[in-house]
């Protein structure tokens, strides 16, 4: 976007900024980082640890008996219940007992820092490109308005192979493979010990959602089972000058299924109400925030719905957070789950999610005027609202 405040433009000028890190009026934010007063209910917080009971040997669940298996099947029907009802009125939820370990992600975060302060030259060695989306980046654009942060991304497999064309009966695959810098040198390692332990708890997620719906807990496994297209990524928002002005990520839904995602004390991540309203999600140290993504929008036809979110920065404080993007398969096909329509038409058509993922993979090297959105059409809806 242009500036065109004389006085801003001088301001940015001042302060050596970047014109496009700067957001229309309409968008800019209006809390601050720290802020979580807002009025009405707060994303939900949900207890796990009757999976972690659950994973009992033979013997304890003879002990228990009829009784105890009947109260242990309660309380999971409860926490299923928990889980569908944040996903149809938030999209958004917290969890704490994930069995997942603190002080490993102490690990994760010590290593990304040092490495984000690392200089630009050494970092740039495993920048990202267009040929290869998997690195270091500075410069990405959410609604074509540049974020402020730095970013690394890596997938959970090594490589990520995305269809880019097709040549009469041979389809063309495009490979991305992770980059790994030399320092610090138990960076790699630790994030690939992140990347094992959160995909266990992405998958029990992922079951329970299901039986949320009326499924079977194992009904989207099969999405995941041959290969996925999970990635991680280590979020670095530095100090803002100009808080008030830009964004750390501007206002976005997640294309995928399910976004796994632990945060720093420090705070900053906003979701939208229904009401229309910006909510802080005040952080908890052992509490990992759990969001729907594109993909079960359309596989619930609209009763899980992906929800717009954002990260406020500030003058204080740079903040760190390490989002686990749950994918599947490239050659997953995506549509409205049949069993679920009932008497209701589906308001999606298929789509292949690999397809999709590449297009938006390419976007960020596109510094276009309009975004253009991918469009899915049914007979009795058209959706224009993946960013």
């Amino acid at each position: 976007m242009g500036v065109e405040d004389p006085v801003l433009v001088q301001q940015l000028a001042n302060l050596q900024i970047d014109p496009n890190f700067v957001l229309p009026p309409e968008h800019r934010p209006t809390r601050k980082y720290n802020d979580y007063t807002a009025a009405g209910e707060q994303v939900p917080v949900i207890d796990l640890s009757s999976l972690r009971r659950s994973n009992k040997n033979p013997g304890e669940e003879e002990e228990e008996g009829e009784e105890g298996s009947r109260r242990s099947s309660l309380i999971h029907e409860k926490l299923v219940e928990q889980v569908g009802k944040a996903c149809e009125e938030w999209g958004f939820f917290q969890v704490i007992n994930h069995g997942i370990s603190l002080s490993l992600l102490d690990e994760v975060e010590t290593n990304a820092l040092n490495f984000f302060a690392l200089p630009l030259e050494e970092k740039s060695k495993v920048r990202r490109t267009f040929e290869n989306a998997l690195g270091y980046y500075d410069s990405e654009l959410t609604k074509n308005v540049r974020d402020w942060k730095e970013v690394f991304d890596f997938t959970t497999r090594g490589v990520l192979e995305l269809p880019v064309a097709s040549s009469g009966n041979e389809e063309q695959i495009h490979v991305y493979k992770n980059q790994w810098p030399e320092n610090p040198s138990t960076f790699r390692e630790v994030c690939e010990k992140w990347s094992k332990s959160v995909e266990g708890l992405a998958f029990e997620l992922l079951g329970l959602i299901a039986e949320s719906l009326g499924l079977p807990a194992t009904y989207f496994h099969k999405y995941w089972l041959r290969d996925d297209s999970n990635f991680i990524r280590l979020n670095y928002y530095p100090k803002c000058p100009v808080p008030n002005l830009t964004l750390g990520v501007s206002r976005h839904k997640d294309g995928g299924g399910l976004t796994v995602l632990v945060q720093d004390e420090v705070g900053g991540l906003e979701v939208r109400r229904k009401d229309g309203e910006w909510i802080g999600i005040k952080p908890q140290r052992d509490a990992f925030v759990i969001n729907v993504g594109d993909l079960f929008q359309v596989w619930s036809n609209d009763k899980y719905k992906s929800v717009e979110h954002r990260v406020v920065v500030n003058e204080n404080k740079a903040r760190f957070s390490v989002p686990f993007f749950f994918n599947p398969s490239q050659s997953t096909d995506v549509a409205p789950v049949p069993q679920l329509l009932g008497e209701n038409l589906p308001l999606y058509r298929q789509y292949n999610w690999g397809e999709f993922l590449q297009t938006r993979k390419g976007s960020n090297f596109k510094n276009l005027v309009r975004r253009k959105g991918r469009t899915y059409q049914s007979r009795s809806r058209v959706r224009k609202d993946w960013p």
